[in-house]
């Protein structure tokens, strides 16, 4: 009797374990949306006069589009449209091919630019200060993005993951990560893999609330947007 009454007591402590961090998983998942849709809702609608004026800058420069619009890779490989403010000539995809060999980071599954030419003038203030990026808001609001995760990539950069890297794909992306407040396009491409797979392994709603905070001033000083 002592011996089976020892295993049941095993056995619910087993089943306790597994439903509480079920439980507990389930609420941090719920948290964090929350999080997700009350600021994104509030910096749209403080944001507004200033997202107009951008817009507006954007449209007198060239008469192009005021957005731009791409297919981004989201978690499990789901492809969503990406919108950025426009910080580019309208033809920018078109003359990419020919600025590819001179890619600030070398071979790599990233194409980063300093001194890109594609760049207009609006699109040089709006990118240092990440400005360019807040149309993203609404892609947090439908669910397709977070406030804290890795960055969306690109198709073509996908199809050149090693499964190391694919692990970036294992979360829903965001507007913000660690490597964003460590250098952003400083950063290596490999280095920005081991970034997202820490913070993919150690994510919780008070590791977002820090990283939300470090963003601001990572913005402001505008080190490593280009």
């Amino acid at each position: 009797m002592a011996g089976a009454g020892w295993t049941a007591g095993r056995q619910l402590r087993f089943v306790w374990k597994k439903y509480a961090g079920r439980l507990g998983c389930g609420m941090g998942r719920a948290l964090k949306r929350a999080l997700d849709v009350v600021v994104a809702a509030l910096l749209l609608t403080l944001l507004a006069p200033l997202l107009a004026l951008v817009g507006a800058l954007i449209k007198l420069t060239d008469g192009g589009p005021v957005l731009f619009w791409q297919t981004r890779v989201g978690r499990w490989g789901r492809t969503f449209p990406f919108p950025k403010f426009r910080s580019m000539v309208p033809d920018a995809e078109r003359r990419l091919a020919a600025l590819l060999a001179q890619n600030d980071h070398g071979d790599g599954v990233t194409f980063k630019m300093r001194r890109d030419p594609r760049v207009t003038w609006i699109g040089r203030v709006i990118r240092k200060l990440s400005i360019d990026e807040l149309p993203q808001l609404w892609c947090v609001l439908k669910g397709e993005m977070t406030l804290v995760g890795p960055r969306p990539p690109v198709p073509r950069e996908v199809a050149r993951y090693t499964l190391t890297e694919r692990r970036r794909l294992d979360v829903t992306p965001g507007l913000t990560c660690i490597w964003q407040v460590s250098g952003r396009g400083n950063l290596p491409f490999p280095r920005q893999v081991e970034l997202d797979v820490e913070y993919i392994e150690n994510q919780s709603l008070g590791l977002d609330l820090q990283l939300l905070l470090k963003t601001v001033p990572a913005v402001l000083l505008g080190r490593g947007a280009f």
